[in-house]
Parts: C-alpha cells; sequence; structure tokens
C-alpha cells in the first residue's frame, strides 16, 4: 500500500513549485522569476497532509532543500525526502524557464514515476506550475508567506473542476543557516 502511495505522492509532492501555458518571458520577468526562485531556496520541513482521494487524512513531514540551477537556468533544483511513519520517499525535482516558459520533471518524469512539469507562472510571492502524468493533469501553488514560510497546494483536474489533494506548510529551517564567527 504504502509503495504505490509513495509512487503518486512522491511525484506530485516533489512539485513543490497554471495549466496555461506561460508566455514568452520579457527581461523584466526573467528577473521577477530568478528573484522568486532565490528566495525558495533554502531548507524547508513541515507536515502536509492527503486531503482527497484514496489516502485522503494521511498526514507526512517533509525536509526538502531547494537551490539555484548550477547552470544559471532560471529556475530550482530541488532534492529531500517525505516521511510517513516509518516509511521515507526521496524527493527530487527540476524545474527551469525556456523562451516558451517552464518545463521540468519530478522524480523521474511522467515517462518513470514521476510527473512533467508543463507550464509555469510567477507573479509576486506566488508560483503556479502546470503538472501532467497520462490522463492526469492538475497544477501546483506554491506561495511564499514572508521569508520563513511557504504553503503549497497540489490539485488535480477533475472533469472541469480542480479539485486540492495536497497541502503542504512548510518553515525554513532557520537552524541550518550558517552564521558566521564573531570575533572578540
Amino acid at each position: 500500500m504504502y509503495s504505490r502511495f509513495f509512487s503518486l505522492f512522491g511525484g506530485i509532492v516533489a512539485l513543490t513549485i497554471a495549466t496555461a501555458p506561460a508566455l514568452a518571458p520579457e527581461a523584466s520577468a526573467a528577473s521577477r522569476d530568478k528573484s522568486f526562485f532565490q528566495q525558495v531556496g533554502g531548507v524547508w520541513k513541515g507536515p502536509g497532509e492527503i486531503v482527497a482521494g484514496k489516502y485522503k487524512g494521511t498526514k507526512f513531514s517533509c525536509n526538502l532543500i531547494g537551490a539555484a540551477q548550477p547552470d544559471g537556468t532560471v529556475g530550482i533544483k530541488l532534492d529531500g525526502t517525505c516521511r510517513v511513519g516509518v516509511f521515507q520517499q526521496p524527493m527530487s525535482a527540476v524545474i527551469s524557464q525556456s523562451s516558451t516558459g517552464y518545463s521540468g520533471k519530478f522524480l523521474d518524469g511522467a515517462q518513470g514515476k514521476g510527473l512533467d512539469i508543463v507550464s509555469g507562472s510567477v507573479n509576486g510571492d506566488k508560483v503556479v506550475m502546470g503538472i501532467n502524468r497520462a490522463q492526469l493533469n492538475g497544477a501546483m501553488v506554491a506561495s511564499l508567506r514572508g521569508e520563513n514560510k511557504m504553503n503549497i497546494t497540489i490539485s488535480v483536474k477533475v472533469e472541469d473542476q480542480m479539485v486540492p489533494v495536497i497541502g503542504l506548510s512548510l518553515d525554513r529551517d532557520l537552524d541550518s543557516i550558517a552564521v558566521g564567527s564573531i570575533k572578540p
């Protein structure tokens, strides 16, 4: 039961970061997007819950690390784990901006056990990414609440309606931030 749950859950939660395709970014939009992804970089941890579907009511916790793309591309690389009881699932994602919007994958993408990022947009302190896996279409919305809190909601399209299925509330792990030494 849990391995099947983690396959779907892993792909969806890693999506931590609109179902409409994004337009080609302008220079100011690119810097705005880059600023957002720099803000969400770092170590995050917190609880979540599956709010709909077969595993409704399942609570979990995640520890995630976000970092800028190594090649300087606007986007984020995410690694970490999510845990349900004694079961732990590795999480990974790569989201990159291109001339046509956003693309990427969670875990090994829709060809494997994960999800594909098919679109996206950044608006202020919120990012919306379109997700896809076979006939599953949906969106992930991540909203910053100040510098150290982020809420993530993952919804899937059921008929003509978007239905929230996962909610996650993350806090920046302030204990992991390196502080310089104080000289006497």
